[in-house]
């Protein structure tokens, strides 16, 4: 296991993070999976106030574990709320269902939209009991989570107000590359929301995709993306049980510089897109921003290019059958909501036919609704 420093903070965090999403079939798979975890050489441990039982869980976990608790790094995440008072109530509670007196790291958990910054931002707002947390000890260092739009996750970075970031950034979905790098320039620790299945269920990858990556597996290349990039401090790996820390954590030694033989996979990825495609290529420009209808037009087209050039249409599905259901945190309405009323047209740079796509899409990927598995 190799270890990166978190930024600003100064502490060094396993490579691979144990995210406690997953682990909750029962408190004696929790306590089983954060054992392994930690055995293997984890040394982060990421919960958080939405995760339903989670925080209660690892905290007995911890209550169980031989290693030190100075050895391990807790993180836990807290919405934002308007009111101080709230957020104070907030990480009491989340202190006392962990069973411990602090938190090495505490995030603001979704700042997604303009509104949610603005509730951090203000001089009421819920940083001013994060900051009386730190001074009291019970905080050590603050970051942020999003899953928000571009803009807005680099205005939180440059209000100067956090050490780390939580963000989705992956082989096939680098809209955030630009944040990534303030975040470095700010001396920010970063760390990848759940690379293997946001980025792409890469777990279950469909045949095509396989033999196009072959000699490597595609979630092998994800995480060579990621792990090679000095930018990035930690992957989350949301393990259900202790088996599946086994296989990604093959490669936690493994953030050297990317080969010439994985490079030429990259490349033949692109190549193949670009063919597969053609003229109905979307750069992921987002310049046909906004959509009347508030369709996430680059997002819905992203979905239909790994679809097209990859056959990811299962991932598709997953993540289509978001919109209009997991509110925030996968904001927009599907491509059926088009209507045809041309407003995108005249500024897209590659002249796509935006309302036909969009319909293309809508019937390669409609399937069942979907939702966050924690509210």
């Amino acid at each position: 296991m190799h270890y990166h420093r978190l930024g600003k903070t100064n502490l060094y965090l396993s490579v691979f993070s144990l995210g406690t999403m997953r682990y909750l079939a029962s408190p004696e798979n929790a306590v089983a999976t954060v054992r392994q975890a930690v055995a293997l050489g984890i040394n982060h441990l990421e919960t958080a106030r939405g995760y339903g039982k989670s925080e209660e869980y690892l905290g007995a976990a911890l209550a169980e574990m031989p290693a030190k608790r100075e050895h391990l790094y807790i993180t836990t995440k807290i919405p934002p709320t308007q009111d101080a008072g709230e957020m104070c109530r907030c990480i009491d509670e989340s202190l006392d269902r962990l069973g411990v007196e602090w938190v090495d790291c505490l995030a603001i958990h979704g700042i997604n939209t303009p509104q949610h910054l603005e509730w951090v931002l203000a001089a009421a707002g819920c940083m001013q009991a994060v900051q009386q947390a730190v001074a009291a000890g019970k905080v050590r260092h603050v970051g942020f989570s999003t899953h928000g739009p571009l803009e807005v996750i680099l205005a939180a970075i440059n209000s100067d107000l956090f050490e780390f970031v939580n963000l989705h950034y992956y082989y096939f979905f680098q809209r955030n590359a630009p944040a990534v790098e303030l975040a470095y320039q700010k001396d920010m620790g970063v760390l990848i929301i759940s690379p293997a299945d946001k980025g792409g269920q890469l777990y279950t990858p469909p045949a095509a995709l396989e033999q196009l990556c072959h000699p490597f597996s595609p979630l092998e290349l994800n995480y060579r993306f990621l792990l090679s990039d000095p930018r990035v401090t930690t992957l989350s790996l949301g393990a259900a049980n202790p088996e599946e820390l086994e296989w990604p954590l093959s490669v936690a030694d493994r953030d050297e510089p990317l080969m010439p033989a994985e490079i030429e996979v990259f490349k033949r990825l692109e190549s193949h897109a670009v063919t597969a495609l053609g003229i109905d290529k979307c750069s992921q420009c987002y310049a046909c921003l906004p959509c009347p209808e508030n369709i996430n037009i680059p997002e819905v087209l992203r979905l239909r290019n790994l679809a097209v050039a990859y056959k990811m249409s299962e991932y598709g599905k997953y993540r289509y059958g978001m919109f209009e259901n997991a509110g925030h945190w996968f904001p927009g309405m599907k491509g059926s909501r088009c209507t045809e009323c041309g407003d995108c047209l005249p500024r897209c740079p590659e002249e796509l036919d935006i309302p036909a796509l969009l319909q293309d899409t809508h019937q390669r990927l409609k399937g069942p609704e979907g939702r966050r598995l924690w509210g």
